[in-house]
């Protein structure tokens, strides 16, 4: 399994950046992914989350309206849109690749290694 995340970086408060995660290894499409942030000094967070069918999706409330989740099963890869972002948003990134059985429990659990967002002026 390899999940590689890019579109990291410093921005300016205000500005967007796309966060990708290519993933390869697994069967993508059977996956719910989310993405999750830890701030330094901070415990990780849920940012957003998608359904494997792509037909649902959940946002921290912190961050509803300026981040958009989504993710194209026929290339392997999830994003996370971040626009008007602030000094608070900063944190490193990380996606994620969950499956559940039908009873709820988890059987496929897969964290990229992170991409760094800097929020600054």
């Amino acid at each position: 399994v390899q999940l590689v995340e890019s579109g990291g970086g410093l921005v300016q408060p205000g500005g967007s950046l796309r966060l990708s995660c290519a993933a390869s290894g697994f069967t993508f499409s059977s996956y719910a992914m989310s993405w999750y942030r830890q701030a330094p000094g901070k415990e990780r967070e849920l940012v957003a989350g998608i359904s494997s069918a792509v037909d649902t999706t959940k946002y921290a409330d912190n961050v509803k309206g300026r981040f958009t989740v989504s993710r194209d099963n026929a290339k392997n890869t999830g994003y996370l849109q971040m626009n008007t972002l602030k000094p608070e948003d900063t944190a490193v990134y990380y996606c994620n690749f969950r499956r559940f059985s039908l009873h709820g429990s988890i059987i496929g659990d897969y964290w990229g290694k992170g991409t760094l967002v800097t929020v600054s002026s």
